[in-house]
């Protein structure tokens, strides 16, 4: 998706969804100026999605150095990398909806995992004060970590379906009521959501959750189908290593939990353009009813 082409259907919801945002707004009563700024919320939507697109590291090299050099015909009104970074809370909200809006559909496989991301070195939480009391010391496969979690469900396109974010502490097993209130079928995750009762809960949701079993656990039957497709939920994998080394959506440089946000909607929009993404095989569903089940 070219620049114009994001603006354009960036623009497209920001149009639609303003009216019904500023209509469900609490009014305190005051009177507030509703004067135009020099960039629309569309035109800060966009650089923060194509940001997460470009390839740049660091956002304030690709402001400065591409944005304010190369992007000053399709942005005439540009502000300075500091107003910008005030203005980002702004858009908070539509970035929020609009993501929503980018969501796939349920083909009825889907998987779920969870990704940690870090906000600082384990050396520094001491000191660390931008998200005391937001973020929580956790611990992944790879060790301890301080930040939060990152939970999505995803389909067998590689679309995502749902995402929540979490303090490091949480259980991944929390979130999962909430994530799975669009899916169907079967759902595949780790070792980390095996529960009798979460099972019980979603069966009852029409949803069956398939997981491998723990060394002590005793072992039970499953369908060669679904023994293939627990391996292919490595896809889920994939999409959490692009959105931290494509789309940087974890680093330890920022200064307000809003911004904080931004980015991380902003990283997960710009996946959901993204033309290519992890998936299964086109032909794997007729390959799968073709094996016997046992």
């Amino acid at each position: 998706m070219s620049l114009l082409e994001l603006f354009c259907d960036v623009d497209d919801f920001w149009q639609c969804f303003q009216p019904h945002w500023e209509q469900e707004m609490l009014h305190s009563g005051a009177v507030y100026r509703l004067r135009q700024g020099q960039l629309s919320v569309s035109e800060i939507m966009t650089i923060m999605i194509h940001f997460h697109q470009s390839h740049y590291r660091h956002f304030k090299a690709y402001y400065t150095e591409y944005v304010q050099a190369r992007l000053r015909s399709e942005f005439p009104q540009l502000v300075g990398y500091g107003r910008f970074v005030q203005l980002l809370p702004r858009v908070l909200v539509p970035l929020c909806a609009y993501l929503v809006s980018c969501y796939g559909q349920c083909t009825g496989v889907s998987f779920i995992d969870s990704t940690p991301l870090a906000v600082c070195h384990n050396r520094r939480i001491s000191s660390h004060r931008v998200f005391a009391g937001s973020a929580a010391r956790g611990k992944s496969s790879v060790g301890w970590f301080f930040g939060f979690k990152l939970h999505l469900v995803v389909n067998d396109l590689g679309e995502l379906l749902a995402c929540r974010l979490t303090p490091g502490n949480i259980d991944d097993r929390s979130p999962v009521p909430v994530l799975v209130q669009r899916v169907f079928g079967k759902l595949f995750g780790d070792r980390g959501y095996i529960s009798q009762g979460l099972f019980v809960e979603l069966f009852e949701q029409g949803i069956q959750l398939v997981t491998k079993l723990k060394k002590n656990m005793k072992n039970r039957l499953m369908s060669l189908g679904d023994k293939v497709l627990l391996r292919k939920r490595a896809i889920v994998e994939s999409i959490n290593d692009q959105l931290k080394n494509i789309s940087q959506i974890e680093h330890t440089r920022h200064r307000s939990l809003a911004n904080f946000m931004v980015n991380l909607v902003s990283g997960l929009i710009a996946y959901c353009h993204q033309p290519k993404k992890p998936s299964l095989r086109p032909d794997i569903h007729s390959i799968l009813h073709t094996i016997p089940y046992p």
